[in-house]
């Protein structure tokens, strides 16, 4: 990925992850293997597991802690109604964004 998408990627990760995490519960290596695998190869696992220690904090996500074959358990990550919230406002927002840059690309039209 280039630079430019990086850093724009940066602005929309959560809402990603929110949107994965709608789909079905996961834990953070499945949503960066996720990721990775539709092109998002840049993304590095600690990046991810950052970002579902903050979203864990405001509330948006339901933790359990399941047992693994390797190691610790891992902590599997569940939208709640809250998460949803803040998702269908990420949405709303990306919608009013994404309608502006098309005018903008259109010339103001």
């Amino acid at each position: 990925m280039g630079k430019l998408v990086t850093e724009m990627l940066k602005g929309t990760l959560e809402g990603i992850v929110l949107a994965i995490l709608l789909q079905r519960p996961a834990y953070g290596y499945e949503i960066t293997a996720w990721l990775r695998e539709q092109g998002f190869t840049d993304i590095a696992e600690g990046t991810v597991y950052a970002l579902l220690l903050r979203i864990e904090k405001r509330g948006l996500v339901d933790v359990a802690k399941i047992p693994s074959e390797k190691g610790p358990p891992r902590k599997v990550y569940t939208l709640n109604a809250r998460g949803r919230e803040d998702l269908d406002e990420f949405w709303r927002t990306w919608g009013f964004l994404a309608e502006r840059l098309e005018q903008l690309r259109e010339g103001g039209k």
